[in-house]
């Protein structure tokens, strides 16, 4: 009698170990099968057009490798959107130099700017300077101011446009056009529209 309880105790555990990974296994499909399935991936909402940060009476300064002071921005008011990394500015006024240190300035009731402050649009009694200076050739280049309601000024590739009506002075000369596109590195003026304008003769001026 006892040698056929121990031969059925050994063919017991011989198969528990079986039994137990059996066990477990069934455990853990019923676990499975009662945890609520994941919920939905949260979709990464895009960024509001809502400003993140704020700024107050402020002035920003760049400045290229070689240390020199690339531009100047003021304002009374700044708001920053980071969905298009845009900067909104009241009574804003900009200060620029190219390579050359030639200075360019522009001021405006409001002004949107991209990240890197190199595109700039200028709303509201806009207006763009570039002083007179000396081409490459050394031949005097007047004074250009542009005047508008809108103008959107390029400064890394200094250039000026504008679909808005425009005055545009060089030097004594006066025009008014119903849009700009101008090409300061290849001296291009383009205007378009009602086209009208005052030239001083060179020996008057």
């Amino acid at each position: 009698m006892m040698h056929i309880v121990l031969s059925a105790w050994d063919r017991v555990s011989l198969y528990l170990p079986i039994l137990l990974m059996g066990l477990l296994a069934l455990g853990t499909y019923w676990l499975v099968q009662e945890t609520p399935g994941p919920s939905a991936a949260v979709v990464a909402k895009p960024p509001r057009h809502v400003p993140d940060y704020f700024m107050k009476n402020f002035s920003v300064r760049t400045f290229l490798e070689s240390g020199k002071l690339k531009s100047e921005v003021f304002g009374t008011s700044a708001r920053h959107f980071p969905d298009n990394d845009a900067l909104e500015i009241d009574a804003i006024r900009i200060r620029a130099f190219d390579e050359q240190g030639r200075l360019t300035t522009a001021t405006a009731m409001r002004a949107l700017t991209d990240g890197e402050g190199s595109e700039v649009k200028l709303f509201g009694n806009a207006v763009v300077v570039r002083e007179a200076m000396t081409d490459t050739r050394g031949k005097p280049v007047p004074r250009m101011e542009f005047r508008g309601e809108y103008l959107h000024a390029s400064l890394d590739n200094e250039r000026i446009t504008s679909d808005k009506p425009v005055e545009i002075r060089r030097g004594s000369d006066v025009f008014v056009a119903d849009s700009l596109d101008f090409d300061n590195v290849h001296r291009v003026l383009l205007m378009r529209g009602r086209v009208r304008g005052t030239m001083v003769p060179q020996a008057a001026k």
